[in-house]
């Protein structure tokens, strides 16, 4: 997954925001809280996807190759595709929907009502 459609993908979901923080990371968030971002980090020379992950899908995930607990994140449950060919695009846009709604749940019913998502 390219830069350019990660954010097309995160910004297609409805009330989010983006930010460039943290070494230039493309960051999305959902009423203010991060559920995924993309950056290059390191020696690579592509983008790693990072997302928020369920417990089951944390277990799983970093257990295969070229997938990884998220640094300086992964105590929180986060997920960091390090090589390109790891995960298809349609299995990533699937697991960062999930980590929007694993944030829009946390979110109070007042914000959610904000934010147009009740």
């Amino acid at each position: 997954m390219t830069l350019e459609e990660f954010n097309l993908f995160c910004g297609s979901l409805k009330s989010t925001t983006n930010v460039i923080q943290w070494g230039g990371a493309s960051v999305w968030k959902v009423g203010g809280k991060v559920f995924a971002l993309c950056g290059i980090w390191g020696d690579d020379k592509h983008y790693k996807v990072v997302f928020k992950a369920s417990e089951l899908a944390y277990d799983i995930l970093r257990e295969q190759p070229g997938i990884i607990s998220a640094p300086y994140l992964g105590r929180y449950k986060w997920i960091q595709v390090q090589d390109p060919e790891a995960m298809n695009d349609e299995d990533v846009q699937a697991y960062i929907s999930t980590a929007y709604g694993l944030v829009v749940k946390k979110l109070t019913k007042a914000k959610r009502q904000e934010l147009g998502l009740i």
